[in-house]
C-alpha cells in the first residue's frame, strides 16, 4: 500500500501553549527608525468591545472600488498615561543592560502611583530610615525607587555612559476607566525613537511626570502592532486544542485522542504529539492593525445603547482598530510601532460613512 502524503493535522505553531505570566502583554523589541523628531513608540488601552463601520473602498484596483464596505472593528479606550522615569541602556558583553534611571518628583504623581513605591509615598520617612540603617519594606513583585532620588544628578550620570537606547517608564491610569476591574496602575516600558541619544534624554527630562495622550503617539491611518493576552478557555482536549481528526468508532475505544503517542524506542512522549492541556490565555501579537478613528467620548458617543457588554461606558479618548484584537473585554492591550510595515509609506486615506452604536445587549 502506498504511503499517504498530506499536511500534518494540528498546527504546532506557538508551542508550548502555556498560560501567560500576567494579564497584559510584554513588548520584547522596538523597531529602529531614522526620524529627526523624538517620539514615543507605544501606548496602552483597555478593550471595550466590537462594533462595525461602513467605509468607502478607496483602492482603485479593488473589485469594490468606490463602494461602501462593512468592516468589523474593535473599540479600545485609551486614557492618558503618565511618564514616571527615563531609563538608559548601554552595551555590555552580555547585550543591552540598564545603565541608570531618572525618576520624576513625587509631587508630580498621584496617590495611586505613589502607593506602588514605599519610598515614593513617604519620602522623608524613608530617608530617615535609610540614615538609621533600616531598609524600608518592599512590596512583593513591585519595583522600588532608587536610593538617590535626585533627578538632575541621575540625568547627569546617564550622560556619562555611552548609551545605545533610551526608553521611558510609564504608568497607566485605570482609575479613569469605568470598565477596568483593577484600579492599580501598571508600570511598563516604552521605546523612544528619533534624533540622537542627547535629544531623547532631553525629551524625557522635559516630559518627566507629565501625561501623554494617544494623539501624541499615533495618527489615523497608521498601522500598529497590538500585543495582548488571548481569552482563556482552560483545560481542553486534543481535538479542540490542536484540531486533530476524530478517529473511527471502531478504533480502540477512543475517538477524541491522537492515534498513538509515538514509537516504543523513545522513552518519553514527544512534544509534537497533540495532547490535552491549556487553551487560551496565551501571549500573542497582532501585526499591522489599522487605526480608523481617534476621538474623544464627548465629541462622538461611541458607547452603544445599554453600554458595551461586560464593560460599560467609554468615558475617555478611544481608538477604533480595523478587525479583531486578542483577549476579552476589559483586557489591557499594548500598542507598538508596526515592525512588519511596508516601509516609509504614507497612511492611507480613510472615508468612514457610518459607525454603528446600536445596542449590543441582544447579541
Amino acid at each position: 500500500m502506498a504511503d499517504k502524503h498530506r499536511p500534518r493535522r494540528g498546527s504546532m505553531a506557538f508551542s508550548p501553549r502555556k498560560r501567560a505570566n500576567r494579564q497584559h502583554g510584554r513588548v520584547k523589541s522596538w523597531p529602529t527608525t531614522d526620524l529627526d523628531e523624538v517620539r514615543v513608540q507605544g501606548f496602552a488601552g483597555w478593550k471595550a468591545g466590537m462594533t462595525h463601520v461602513l467605509m468607502r473602498d478607496l483602492n482603485p484596483y479593488s473589485p469594490s472600488a468606490g463602494i461602501e464596505v462593512r468592516h468589523a472593528v474593535t473599540v479600545v479606550e485609551v486614557p492618558p498615561i503618565r511618564v514616571l522615569a527615563v531609563r538608559g541602556y548601554h552595551m555590555t558583553p552580555y547585550g543591552l543592560q540598564t545603565a541608570g534611571e531618572a525618576w520624576a518628583d513625587a509631587e508630580d504623581l498621584d496617590e495611586n502611583i505613589k502607593g506602588l513605591f514605599p519610598r515614593f509615598a513617604n519620602r522623608s520617612k524613608a530617608d530617615s530610615q535609610m540614615q538609621d540603617g533600616i531598609k524600608p519594606a518592599k512590596r512583593g513583585g513591585r519595583q522600588t525607587m532608587p536610593k538617590n532620588h535626585d533627578s538632575e544628578a541621575n540625568f547627569n550620570a546617564l550622560k556619562e555612559h555611552v548609551l545605545e537606547e533610551v526608553r521611558i517608564l510609564v504608568a497607566t491610569q485605570p482609575s479613569l476607566v469605568s470598565g477596568s476591574p483593577s484600579k492599580t496602575p501598571e508600570i511598563m516600558e516604552l521605546g523612544l525613537t528619533g534624533g540622537n541619544i542627547e535629544a531623547r534624554l532631553e525629551w524625557g527630562k522635559e516630559n518627566l511626570g507629565k501625561e501623554i495622550i494617544f494623539d501624541d503617539v499615533y495618527g489615523v491611518g497608521q498601522d500598529v502592532d497590538v500585543v495582548g493576552i488571548t481569552k482563556g478557555k482552560g483545560f481542553q482536549g486534543s481535538v479542540k486544542r490542536w484540531g486533530v481528526k476524530l478517529l473511527s468508532h471502531k478504533n480502540s475505544k477512543k475517538r477524541r485522542q491522537a492515534g498513538n503517542l509515538g514509537d516504543f524506542g523513545t522513552g518519553y512522549v514527544r512534544s509534537t504529539v497533540p495532547q490535552a492541556g491549556q487553551v487560551g490565555f496565551h501571549h500573542r501579537t497582532e501585526y499591522n492593525k489599522r487605526i480608523l478613528i481617534i476621538d474623544d467620548s464627548e465629541n462622538n458617543n461611541i458607547t452603544p445603547a445599554g453600554g458595551f457588554l461586560r464593560y460599560g461606558e467609554v468615558k475617555n479618548q478611544y481608538v477604533i482598530i480595523k478587525g479583531s484584537l486578542p483577549g476579552p473585554t476589559k483586557r489591557l492591550l499594548r500598542f507598538r510601532d508596526a515592525t512588519r510595515s511596508k516601509g516609509d509609506v504614507e497612511p492611507e486615506k480613510i472615508e468612514i460613512t457610518h459607525v454603528s452604536n446600536s445596542s449590543k445587549q441582544g447579541v
